[in-house]
């Protein structure tokens, strides 16, 4: 090699012209001395011999320059064969430690393990649409989708005469446009370096959640008030229903109320509405006379005005238990020794079936009529929290009976506008509402299959999700959780590199005004009307989240509903996903 390269040389320059190279060559690389051409600290350069002469050749190696001209190539090239270059000259920078460092390289992995998960959802999501276009009504000639023209084909399936379900189609498309950008994030953010990567995740040119009125969280439309199925409630001024509802807390007790109105109404009698001695204050949240002025009837009573008209010997004369098990009409002893304080005289407790709270069977209306008809004036059936009654008729929009407000149960007049003034100060028209339940729901959550406990980082994600697809500023938090939990959501919580506020009521302040109408009616510091109040703000919102398997979030669910505030984003927290972590049982 050495030999070609010198007498391809030999033409070019004389003895003098090399040594004078090979000087320049020994110094250190300076790019301004050498404006033309930079070389390697590892470039190996040949001498370059002048014309074929012995003494010339002879002359040139007993000169030690050219001898050491020749021999530190070939020493830098045995250097260069035998030595770990790389490291020895090693330069520790973020580049490097990305590529070199094993947790690095396993947060990669996980981050498309995961963004492998996210496709597969995806991708059943989109065989779930796919296949609810072809069912969509068609035109007589019976239209079969042709998959190799889906883009038209989607739309053309649609019926002209039902923009609803073109709303659903663009609102389940965005649901998978949204999973799609967060499947980007997720393969992004391992190799996030502030390099040229970040401006393709944030490219929302083709974006349409950006699109002029495009309501990706729109309200969910409602039937006409005409098509609901109703019962009338025309009671008979005597004949009473006594209700009583002893299982879990307000909320149980107001879904068992309002099973209880139910009952009432099929059975024409006037329901009386426990004392503030035996059950919770209902006069303090609810608006009882709200009730009667949508019935234009009296249909509900207190338990006092019960009383007096009972000549204050207030009697039940036949206590028929829906339930028969764990006990009959799922009442206690104290609740007992509670109802006959009051001077409430109790006939023995009747089963009018079998039926178990913990695996309550599926009963119709005739079933109710059948076993509770009774010409007594005043009858109890028990806690009907567990009932499983015309479930689809009581739950619809507004409820099962025939009125002519939004819904009969709903907080107190005072309450309402409370929560407002409330929405007024701190939120706004747009905002999410969460109910973030935490307190002794890990336990309850990990007994049910799947659990419903999600730790923290996981809960952010989800909540990310639809912060993204409601585009709201803010979010209202209702929440038993502990300060430590919340600050850390609070902190996961981002969208467009910008934190989103969570929002929790704040303690009474003499400088705020937006409670005052419930000092002013000495409701403050109740934590009943502090509930109700959580959720009717809770109710008001843009877009709500919930928690799975709480009733405090199912009464807010049935107010949105009962109200139209309901919307396309609803949904529980983390819906269809499963923990990623699930401790052990005890």
């Amino acid at each position: 090699m050495m030999e070609s390269q010198s007498s391809s040389s030999d033409e070019e320059d004389d003895r003098q012209h090399l040594i004078e190279q090979n000087e320049r060559r020994g110094l250190p690389h300076s790019p301004s001395k050498s404006p033309r051409h930079s070389s390697s600290a590892f470039q190996i350069d040949f001498p370059r011999l002048p014309n074929s002469r012995s003494t010339s050749v002879a002359s040139f190696f007993n000169n030690k320059r050219y001898l050491f001209a020749v021999f530190l190539p070939l020493l830098l090239l045995l250097l260069y064969f035998t030595t770990d270059i790389r490291n020895l000259f090693h330069t520790t920078t973020p580049i490097s430690n990305l590529l070199y460092d094993s947790s690095s390289l396993n947060r990669m992995r996980q981050s498309e393990l995961h963004a492998l998960y996210l496709l597969k959802q995806q991708q059943l999501g989109l065989f779930t649409l796919w296949n609810r276009t072809t069912l969509l009504p068609h035109n007589p000639l019976n239209f079969s989708v042709n998959p190799t023209n889906a883009s038209s084909n989607v739309v053309d399936s649609l019926p002209s005469s039902s923009p609803a379900r073109l709303e659903d189609l663009k609102s389940d498309l965005l649901r998978h446009i949204s999973l799609n950008k967060q499947i980007q994030q997720v393969l992004l953010s391992s190799h996030r370096l502030g390099d040229p990567l970040d401006s393709l995740s944030s490219n929302t040119s083709t974006d349409p959640t950006l699109g002029a009125g495009f309501d990706g969280c729109r309200k969910v439309e409602q039937g006409p008030s005409s098509q609901r199925r109703t019962i009338d409630w025309n009671p008979k001024s005597n004949k009473y229903l006594f209700a009583m509802c002893v299982s879990g807390q307000m909320s149980n007790h107001l879904i068992c109320l309002e099973k209880h109105m139910f009952f009432a109404a099929a059975l024409n009698r006037v329901l009386v509405i426990p004392s503030s001695k035996v059950d919770y204050e209902f006069h303090r949240v609810l608006d009882i006379d709200h009730i009667n002025k949508c019935l234009g009837r009296k249909v509900v009573v207190t338990f006092e005005e019960f009383a007096a008209s009972r000549k204050n010997r207030p009697r039940i004369d036949k206590f028929l238990c829906y339930f028969s098990s764990p006990q009959p009409c799922f009442m206690d002893d104290e609740r007992v020794k509670k109802l006959k304080s009051l001077g409430v005289s109790l006939p023995k407790l009747e089963s009018a079936w079998t039926d178990d709270v913990k695996n309550p069977k599926q009963r119709t209306i005739q079933d109710v009529l059948s076993k509770f008809s009774t010409d007594d004036d005043v009858i109890a059936i028990g806690d009907v929290f567990f009932a499983d009654v015309e479930r689809e008729w009581v739950t619809q929009p507004g409820g099962p009976i025939a009125h002519k407000c939004k819904t009969l149960i709903e907080p107190s007049r005072f309450i309402l506008l409370t929560a407002q003034r409330f929405v007024q100060t701190f939120l706004g028209r747009d905002f999410i509402a969460l109910h973030f339940r935490r307190h002794g729901f890990l336990k309850f959550c990990n007994a049910k299959q799947p659990s419903c406990f999600y730790p923290v980082p996981q809960a952010a994600d989800c909540i990310n999700r639809v912060v993204e697809r409601a585009n709201t500023p803010v979010i209202y938090l209702s929440t038993d959780a502990a300060e430590s939990e919340t600050g850390l959501l609070q902190s996961l919580l981002v969208l467009n590199g910008k934190t989103v506020p969570l929002v929790k009521r704040p303690g009474r302040s003499s400088a705020e005004k937006w409670d005052a109408l419930l000092y002013r009616h000495g409701l403050e510091a109740d934590s009943q009307v502090e509930a109700m109040l959580d959720k009717t703000v809770c109710a008001l919102s843009t877009a709500f989240i919930g928690s799975s398997g709480s009733t405090f979030t199912e009464d807010i669910l049935r107010l949105r509903k009962d109200w139209g505030s309901a919307s396309m984003c609803d949904e529980y927290l983390c819906q269809d996903e499963v923990p990623n972590f699930i401790a052990e049982d005890e």
